[in-house]
């Protein structure tokens, strides 16, 4: 296994059990613009793209069909991991990934299912990622910032950082 897969595993590793990410996208004013979904990647197989269920008629899908650019930050407080995902957006029309993906979750966004004339299939295609993850324990991190904060010195080993090719 390369360094490049262990990598992407653990991007998927992290990514997977956060419920939500908010992908970024810049508007027709120039601003950028977030909005929270839900990953719909079922396992790490494709770690190279991510699904969203989007509306056709929405903000997204309008706005990504004329600036694809955009990002997807995941925060898993509980865990202290964070994702930053940066990629290209495109609408697809692969009703075979559609169903694949589809669960009751969407149904409640999507009522007629897969087949939701509006359900559009969001593949953010993955250009680049960093992830922080943190695996000291609440008490430890605390002792280490108040140490840092005594001493004058920043606080040292507070977890993992790494920037992902994928």
């Amino acid at each position: 296994m390369t360094t490049t897969t262990t990598d992407q595993g653990k991007l998927w590793d992290l990514i997977k059990d956060t419920r939500y990410g908010m992908l970024t996208h810049r508007h027709d004013d120039g601003q950028l613009h977030s909005h929270p979904l839900t990953t719909q990647n079922k396992d790490g197989d494709d770690v190279g793209t991510l699904y969203f269920f989007v509306p056709k008629d929405g903000d997204i899908a309008r706005h990504v069909a004329t600036d694809p650019v955009v990002n997807i930050a995941y925060a898993n407080t509980d865990d202290d991991s964070y994702v930053s995902v940066s990629g290209r957006g495109a609408l697809v029309e692969d009703q075979a990934k559609k169903e694949a993906l589809f669960t009751k979750m969407a149904q409640a966004w999507f009522p007629n299912g897969p087949t939701d004339p509006n359900l559009g299939l969001l593949a953010v295609t993955v250009v680049g990622a960093e992830y922080w993850d943190v695996d000291d324990s609440k008490m430890v991190q605390l002792y280490k910032m108040a140490k840092a904060a005594i001493t004058g010195e920043p606080p040292k080993n507070l977890g993992e950082h790494k920037k992902v090719a994928v």
